[in-house]
């Protein structure tokens, strides 16, 4: 039996893609990325000029990124879960090669991890192996033809960044994009 979880918004022709760890539980029920009322990606994301007006969480809104803004999203693994530590090594051995896949087919010009986390077992699992330590920023690989950047999780859980350590990071993301964009 398949086991419900988001759907990802992935197409040819994203600017930035938003890759989580794995669905929460609340955004599972929700329907949509970052539920969790105390998640700061939406209030992070209104504030970093990374979109012209902000957003009320939901549904509509993940739509209209991905319809209007080119912002696609989807999940280092797939399996729902209440926290980060209920994932398996296996949940990562299945979902890494397949994002792999799904972003090299894709080709977003952004692939944006939230999260070391994310990004270190993405790197781990998909067989590309570990690089270091990830610092936070751009990274010194591609997938495929998409710049990888790591901004940390907005996540209740990592309340060690505050919201303004949070638009800071997207502010940069926000000028990677415009740089990468306006270089064709």
């Amino acid at each position: 039996m398949q086991q419900e979880t988001l759907p990802d918004y992935l197409r040819p022709g994203l600017t930035i893609v938003s890759i989580g760890l794995n669905p929460s539980l609340p955004s599972v029920r929700a329907g949509f990325y970052f539920a969790n009322p105390r998640n700061r990606f939406w209030r992070a994301l209104d504030g970093s000029g990374l979109v012209p007006e902000p957003l009320v969480p939901g549904v509509a809104a993940t739509a209209w990124l991905f319809e209007k803004c080119a912002i696609g999203f989807t999940d280092v693994v797939k399996r729902p879960t209440a926290g980060g530590r209920d994932l398996r090594a296996a949940d990562f051995r299945e979902g890494a090669p397949l994002l792999r896949a799904k972003l090299e087919d894709s080709g977003p010009l952004i692939a944006w991890f939230h999260g070391k986390q994310a990004y270190g077992n993405y790197l781990r699992y998909a067989g590309i192996g570990t690089r270091g330590r990830v610092e936070w920023g751009t990274q010194d690989i591609r997938i495929g033809a998409s710049q990888v950047f790591v901004t940390p999780n907005p996540s209740p859980a990592n309340a060690v960044f505050s919201l303004q350590d949070l638009i800071g990071h997207y502010r940069r993301l926000k000028d990677l994009r415009d740089r990468l964009a306006n270089s064709d």
